[in-house]
């Protein structure tokens, strides 16, 4: 079963105010939760778009602002149980007490993904005073119910060289998933920058302590970035297959060709991590938004000012939200792209 992957924000209601938030990166807005009958057609809009597609599925990743402040979120996770669609949940620590996990894994919830994102002193700076202690808490609580844990670090300046210590955090801690992706500037002057050369150090620093704890930890290391790609490539490690589909996209970045984010208000987007608003799915089927001429911006690949010119087009093309971050130009290079084209 092929799978496409809806990360739906049922909710905008947070206990958090994250530093690099982008619900909250331009000041207060007004916080939106989707109504129980308003879910309903979400899900149901995902399900025949899928259908439509042909041989595909839906994987709601449902997120906020905490999913779990929805007032209504029971009724809503009744929902996409009967319509037997899997789903992760992407949220904060603060209300995963012991019965509402047991609760979350008889709806079907098989994975909960939490955030750390410095030691203790970094990330309670930039998530909220305690929130350090209690997250790493809360994976036992989550894997008490079969629920498994992801944790993902958003990398930036400010932590980038903590990264070794996160990873040995995560590790001792069990969690059953790893990532990190790269902070993504919601204005210029905000931006807490990486060179090219600092980022690769950060990977390579990254892909040792990997190697070092190789099969000898409950962790699967999960290569999210896709600028791990060129850095594989470089190392020997990827090889570009010998026979190719000219006309097909193996890897890299999934906007424009397996993934969509559903606002609190219906609003779709190609990617949640910039500006990318291609309609809303109470007023367009999500398969006519899809299909597009506005979603076809983001699938011309001939475009991109750099990624057009490099042999690992169909496997990279880095991340073009923090390049649009930068820039407010999808087809930027990548800033913390280092290779010479």
């Amino acid at each position: 079963m092929h799978y496409f992957s809806f990360q739906w924000h049922i909710t905008d209601w947070c206990d958090q105010r994250c530093k690099h938030c982008y619900i909250f990166s331009e000041g207060h807005p007004e916080l939106l939760s989707v109504s129980v009958e308003r879910a309903r057609k979400v899900i149901d809009s995902c399900l025949d778009m899928c259908r439509r597609m042909v041989d595909r599925f839906p994987y709601l990743y449902i997120t906020g602002g905490d999913p779990l402040l929805h007032p209504h979120v029971w009724d809503i996770l009744a929902y996409v149980k009967e319509k037997a669609i899997p789903f992760t949940i992407l949220g904060n620590p603060f209300h995963l007490t012991d019965e509402n996990c047991r609760r979350l894994k008889s709806y079907g919830c098989e994975k909960y993904q939490l955030s750390i994102d410095g030691n203790r002193a970094t990330h309670d700076y930039m998530r909220k005073h305690g929130s350090f202690d209690i997250t790493l808490e809360k994976i036992a609580v989550l894997h008490r119910a079969g629920i498994r844990v992801a944790v993902m670090t958003t990398v930036s300046g400010v932590n980038a060289d903590q990264m070794p210590e996160i990873i040995d955090t995560v590790v001792q801690h069990e969690a059953d998933v790893f990532a990190f992706a790269r902070y993504c500037p919601t204005s210029l002057e905000k931006s807490a920058h990486l060179t090219p050369q600092q980022y690769r150090a950060v990977l390579d620093t990254c892909w040792r302590k990997y190697m070092e704890y190789g099969d000898s930890c409950k962790t699967t290391f999960n290569l999210k970035d896709h600028l791990w790609g060129l850095y594989l490539y470089e190392i020997g490690r990827f090889k570009i297959p010998e026979e190719l589909d000219d006309d097909s996209v193996y890897d890299g970045c999934n906007c424009g060709h397996g993934h969509f984010t559903i606002l609190p208000n219906g609003d779709v987007m190609a990617c949640r991590r910039f500006d990318s608003t291609v309609g809303n799915l109470f007023e367009t089927p999500l398969y006519d938004l899809w299909t597009s001429p506005r979603m076809d911006t983001y699938r011309q690949y001939e475009k991109f000012e750099k990624c057009s010119r490099c042999e690992l087009l169909r496997f990279c093309r880095g991340c073009p939200a923090v390049a649009y971050g930068y820039t407010h130009n999808f087809y930027a290079p990548d800033p913390q792209c280092w290779k010479e084209i």
